[in-house]
């Protein structure tokens, strides 16, 4: 009897870890980065973004929050979602806000073997596979990679090597970024913002 209450217990307590491991694999990203957003030296915002695997399913959030003065103060967000799955790209969200209003939204996602791409209501759609994106470009030196999706653009960006852990991002309106790495990780980075453009530094 004693023996039999025993394993009911030890059953009890290994489905409890189980559940304890689940909802905790689900809550806590694998990595997480930090950036600070500086203009001309000065902290002007910050930026999180964060890397989550759940079986061959990787996540990846972001959220930036720029506030600044040009001829006006200015307050900018930045919210991206985009999930991988086998290393794919399935889907993309990018919000962005200006003084607390909407200003764009961007969506990809992958469905019948083609991306529908919807820009501020305008759709399109991209028929060749993307295993590569700008979120991935914090993660994920693109070393050997010509190519890159833009989430907040809808569309495919060249990347240049510059040479020493450093690259080149050109979008399709030909506005240029710049990227530089230490061990394979986003180090700081030049951005063309579109509304605003600014230095990113990882925090110390």
């Amino acid at each position: 009897m004693l023996f039999h209450i025993f394993i009911m217990m030890f059953k009890y307590v290994i489905g409890l870890i189980f559940c304890i491991g689940v909802m905790g694999d689900s809550l806590v990203p694998d990595t997480v980065l930090q950036y600070d957003i500086l203009m001309r030296n000065k902290l002007i915002g910050s930026l999180e973004v964060s890397r989550k695997t759940v079986g061959t399913v990787t996540t990846y959030q972001s959220f930036t929050r720029i506030k600044t003065k040009l001829l006006t103060p200015i307050a900018v967000d930045y919210k991206y979602v985009v999930s991988f799955d086998n290393e794919l790209l399935q889907r993309a969200n990018v919000n962005i806000w200006v003084n607390d209003r909407p200003h764009a939204e961007t969506s990809t996602s992958w469905k019948n073997n083609q991306y529908r791409i919807v820009k501020n209501k305008k759709e399109s759609n991209l028929e060749d596979s993307i295993d590569y994106t700008t979120i991935l470009l914090y993660f994920k030196e693109p070393k050997h990679i010509d190519y890159c999706y833009s989430e907040q653009d809808g569309t495919m960006n060249t990347i240049v090597a510059l040479g020493n852990h450093s690259y080149k991002k050109i979008n399709a309106n030909g506005k240029e970024n710049l990227y530089f790495y230490k061990k394979g990780v986003l180090h700081h980075a030049t951005i063309d913002g579109g509304v605003v453009s600014f230095e990113m530094r990882i925090s110390e």
